[in-house]
């Protein structure tokens, strides 16, 4: 680009790319300064379409906790097209501070709340080791440095990090009950499972949504935990979220529900 053709400053800033989506009648607007995040906002549709039918299941004003936010793709999904309040926890900087931008493009101050933390099985400060520094990017290690296999991490940068367990959070009244939750932490669901178990077995939770690795045996095992709690799962449905192929075969969003 020559000299004549340069942008200014103030052209640059704003630029300010974004994506419409527009559903059942509503419009969302996500902020998409990269690559990566415009092809979160464009695969919405084919990414996890199950994980949109069970967000059309929410009523109004029920509670969803999204534990994993990343950029807000579900966390807005569901404040915007079910009318949900929503508690959304995202410890990696880049995706938080987007997360924010994305509650604020949609006018959402008022009934979605972030937290730049994460949830797990014990509360305290711990490494966030970084698997991709790009806005948007996911499979980050919060405390262990292992992927989402439990294989070691070779992170490309270690970043501070913050977690609490839900149990805490809900027993200092600091986050309600939820309705709802969504857990997709890259492998370690488990851990915020296993600091949410008095929280889970309240009737309120109606559902709960967890990205499981069923290659693992301590995945396998949360499974049977949360069913025991009576949080029972539909085969069915796991059949058709788990992938068949690629890097993630075997992984699938389990939907649990009460």
């Amino acid at each position: 680009m020559s000299p004549s053709q340069s942008l200014t400053l103030e052209q640059y800033e704003s630029l300010s790319p974004r994506c419409e989506i527009d559903h059942d009648g509503v419009t969302m607007v996500f902020a998409t300064p990269s690559t990566l995040t415009r092809w979160r906002a464009e695969s919405i549709y084919q990414k996890e379409p199950w994980t949109l039918e069970w967000i059309a299941e929410f009523k109004p004003d029920d509670i969803l906790l999204d534990c994993g936010a990343n950029v807000g793709m579900y966390t807005i999904w569901a404040a915007v097209t079910r009318r949900a309040r929503v508690y959304a926890f995202e410890p990696e900087s880049q995706n938080f501070a987007l997360l924010n931008r994305n509650i604020r493009l949609n006018g959402l101050e008022g009934r979605v709340k972030a937290y730049c933390m994460g949830l797990s099985d014990a509360s305290g400060l711990f490494d966030l080791h970084m698997a991709d520094m790009r806005v948007g990017g996911s499979c980050h290690s919060l405390g262990d440095a292992l992927d989402f296999k439990h294989e070691p991490l070779a992170a490309q940068f270690v970043q501070g990090g913050i977690a609490h367990t839900l149990d805490e959070l809900v027993a200092a009244g600091t986050v309600p009950v939820p309705t709802h939750i969504k857990i997709d932490v890259d492998g370690f669901e488990p851990k915020v499972v296993a600091g949410a178990q008095v929280t889970l077995q309240n009737p309120a939770v109606r559902s709960v949504l967890i990205e499981t690795n069923q290659n693992l045996a301590d995945h396998l095992a949360m499974v049977g935990t949360l069913n025991d709690m009576g949080l029972m799962h539909d085969p069915a449905q796991v059949r058709r979220a788990e992938r068949k192929e690629g890097t993630f075969t075997g992984v699938a969003e389990y939907v649990f529900r009460r």
